[in-house]
């Protein structure tokens, strides 16, 4: 017999049954709870709700796990590129090598953008947030392909538009930054791998080797993250069946904030504000432990990683390597890495688990390859692109499909009149 769950309301009793996930996660389903019963639940931020079933991403934060597609995120790391990983998380399984020459091929075919989307990036101000401009470009988008805005995609139109934008999206990203610094654009090479291309978009040098690896180890740990807020916002926009340009644009809109996507970048600002005041990385940390001071430290633990944050141990090794190649002299990192190597032996951290997590590292490595501190958040909607796309693609496709439209519990004045 099927495992139940009762919920009891005065005199009645109810039974609602028990999902279960295939790596043993537990749910109570409440579809029926409403229609059955007169009640909904009241879930604040969501956080103890599942808006959906998923096979794209298994997070564990208690034991510090992440799988995409049933893939330890450390094998993907050391083993795949990040063209591969995209593959897999959109559909689904790892590519032959000729699906996987084929869909690089698809994707650098897409490199260029219309040119009045080059004449609109050059007309922001050059202290534009590139947030902004990216999501305002990708929205953009939607005026020159009319064909792929009709309510209900054909598959052939579905991937193309997936393609496009993986092509599109980094060019958008790399115009936006040479725009801010007064450059000419730099356009796609084809012959040139995704990360090494997107390097040499941003600097107009060739890659090294190393960096090119180290940033295509960061867009894998950022593919796809479960339904965080950018994730769940592609998804709710995406259920109104808005066209893919505007529902990605949603996204990164929702990714800009300080509370998500903006992590890193808030790690930077840290250290800034230690250099800039002088206190040393010893005495911050003991400012940190008074809680009067109100000092934060940024970039330690997760809010969903309750252990350690398994891409942190990944991309540490990989920041070494840059860091270490690059051989950069910069009082900030200094700061940085004083902050790690003291926090990780101090009890007070250790015992509270707070580690240092994805945001910490990926800061570290994006000041080191000189790339500005409001362009952090953009690296992380190239490298979070493929999972949208991944999680709007099956939420499309998914049986039962409906547009989301949470419910809520009204607490205003009841009955007022006018006078």
């Amino acid at each position: 017999m099927s495992e139940k769950a009762k919920l009891t309301l005065g005199d009645k009793t109810f039974e609602l049954p028990v999902f279960t996930g295939t790596e043993g996660e537990k749910a109570i389903d409440i579809t029926k709870l409403r229609a059955d019963t007169g009640y909904i639940t009241l879930d604040s931020g969501y956080m103890n709700t599942g808006a959906c079933t998923s096979a794209i991403t298994f997070l564990d934060g208690e034991k510090g796990i992440l799988k995409y597609r049933g893939y330890s995120i450390e094998e993907l790391a050391e083993k795949s590129t990040f063209t591969e990983v995209s593959y897999l998380v959109i559909y689904g399984h790892l590519p032959t090598p000729e699906e996987l020459k084929k869909f690089e091929a698809r994707i650098a075919a897409h490199g260029e953008i219309p040119k009045p989307l080059e004449t609109m990036i050059k007309a922001f101000p050059k202290n534009a947030h590139p947030m902004g401009v990216l999501a305002s470009n990708l929205a953009a988008l939607s005026a020159f392909y009319p064909d792929l805005l009709e309510q209900d995609l054909s598959k052939d139109q579905m991937e193309e538009v997936m393609v496009q934008l993986m092509g599109q999206l980094k060019t958008l990203a790399t115009y936006a930054y040479r725009h801010s610094q007064g450059k000419d654009f730099i356009p796609s090479n084809k012959s040139l791998d995704y990360c090494s291309d997107f390097m040499n978009m941003m600097t107009g040098k060739p890659a090294d080797k190393d960096v090119a690896q180290a940033i295509n180890v960061l867009l894998i740990l950022h593919a796809d993250h479960e339904q965080n807020c950018s994730t769940s916002t592609v998804r709710m926009v995406g259920s109104s069946k808005a066209n893919p340009f505007a529902t990605i644009s949603a996204g990164v809109d929702a990714l800009w904030g300080p509370l998500h996507g903006g992590a890193n970048q808030a790690v930077l600002e840290m250290l800034e504000e230690i250099h800039s005041r002088g206190i040393g990385y010893k005495e911050f940390l003991v400012r940190v432990k008074d809680k009067a001071s109100n000092e934060r430290l940024m970039g330690f633990g997760h809010r969903v990683y309750k252990n350690f944050d398994p891409r942190a141990k990944i991309i540490k090794k990989a920041c070494d390597t840059v860091l270490s190649k690059l051989g950069v002299q910069d009082p900030l990192l200094d700061i940085a890495k004083g902050l790690e190597e003291e926090a990780l032996r101090d009890p007070y951290f250790v015992e509270r688990k707070l580690y240092p997590n994805v945001d910490f590292y990926s800061g570290i490595i994006y000041r080191a390859l000189g790339i500005p501190t409001n362009m952090f958040t953009v690296m992380f909607a190239l490298g979070r692109l493929p999972g949208w796309m991944a999680q709007w693609k099956e939420m499309l496709e998914a049986p039962g499909f409906k547009i989301c439209r949470p419910r809520q519990i009204y607490t205003g004045e009841t009955d007022k009149k006018l006078k």
